[in-house]
């Protein structure tokens, strides 16, 4: 079922005021996607491809990660940026998100890194208007930065759920992760929301490392599996898609981590649960 929008009003004059004001410690107010639902309307949606990059949040200033940390970005980087905020994703090419992790994280910037990376832009936090609306701004705004390394993430639609489905196909096809799907009358709201959707041919999600379980076998001496925990407190194992040197160097006891399940059991487990990597925390 649609759920009905409205206006923002003095909510949105509250995420303007905490989108320029928040504290430097503080996380900036980014909005995060929810599951795709094939009971959706398509024809209500935008349509993008879900880039394997590092989200990153333009407050007017500097470049921030989802924890609210500064990219140390050279100067020449963000020096074309407007003062207002942008939401988007710094990213290099499909599958690599290793790479591009890397080198945002490195204090001390490397042009010569920094040239390979492009900022690809999605949304328009600060705008008051739908996002159909804050499309359109876009499309003036970004061109007009005349600037190779930042530029806007393509967005389009569709007519039917088949259509969607073959373009999912088309884009994992080509190594890409997925789509994402955005509601045209969908207002920016920071935190999770229904409105904002990522389609993949599996389900990802986040959990903390408990425990590591000893190997058997040929993993014998080395990580058998991963004991895990959920937000909503549940426990379970992941043990498969570690590579052999993650498994004799696993992800530490505390870090949270990346893994791909399909559905869930009747008690809210997460069917073959495998790893994907570890969250960097930038």
């Amino acid at each position: 079922m649609e759920a009905r929008y409205h206006p923002p009003s003095i909510y949105w004059l509250a995420l303007q005021i905490f989108s320029f004001a928040y504290p430097s410690w503080a996380s900036p107010p980014v909005q995060l996607a929810g599951i795709y639902q094939d009971s959706i309307d398509v024809h209500s949606y935008w349509v993008s491809e879900k880039l394997d990059g590092v989200r990153a949040y333009w407050d007017g200033k500097q470049l921030l990660s989802r924890q609210g940390n500064p990219f140390p970005a050279p100067g020449w980087f963000t020096a074309p940026l407007p003062q207002r905020p942008l939401d988007g994703e710094l990213w290099i090419a499909r599958g690599q998100f290793e790479v591009v992790s890397g080198i945002v994280r490195t204090q001390q910037p490397a042009d010569t890194d920094w040239q390979k990376v492009r900022y690809m832009v999605f949304d328009l936090p600060a705008s008051p208007q739908p996002f159909t609306q804050r499309l359109a701004q876009l499309r003036r705004l970004i061109p007009n930065l005349n600037t190779p390394w930042i530029r806007l993430v393509k967005q389009f639609q569709v007519d039917t759920q088949k259509t969607l489905m073959a373009e999912l196909n088309r884009i994992v096809a080509a190594g890409g992760e997925g789509l994402m799907l955005h509601h045209g009358d969908a207002y920016y709201r920071s935190g999770r929301s229904n409105h904002l959707l990522k389609l993949k041919p599996h389900q990802d999600a986040e959990a903390k490392v408990i425990a590591h379980l000893p190997g058997r076998g040929k993993f014998e001496g080395m990580l058998g599996s991963l004991l895990v925990e959920t937000d909503e407190g549940i426990r379970f194992r992941v043990g498969t898609g570690f590579s052999d040197e993650q498994r004799r160097k696993p992800p530490p006891i505390g870090a949270t981590i990346t893994y791909r399940y399909h559905g869930h059991t009747k008690n809210g487990i997460p069917r073959f649960a495998s790893f994907l990597r570890i969250r960097e925390n930038i």
